[in-house]
């Protein structure tokens, strides 16, 4: 069964489109929350997480971080397992 991926994101966010590639190019179905028009949220998810940077992945109710976490989810193959098989 697919890992229920989540991805906030913000307008303009250059980490977040290589975040969102990336996802997508390992056949990785997410969800996306852009927070830019709910600025009231991004500080409830950064009381969650404890990251005020974006993007913030958040995979099976767990935040995983942001794209440098995600890539070195990539690289330990921990990312191949969120997709389905």
């Amino acid at each position: 069964m697919p890992s229920r991926v989540i991805l906030f994101s913000t307008d303009s966010c250059t980490y977040c489109e290589h975040a969102k590639s990336l996802l997508s190019k390992r056949g990785v179905h997410f969800e996306e929350v852009n927070l830019s028009e709910h600025p009231e949220l991004q500080s409830e998810l950064a009381e969650v997480t404890g990251l005020e940077s974006f993007p913030q992945i958040v995979v099976d109710g767990e935040p995983l971080g942001g794209l440098n976490e995600l890539r070195a989810a990539e690289k330990s193959g921990l990312l191949a397992s969120w997709s389905a098989a």
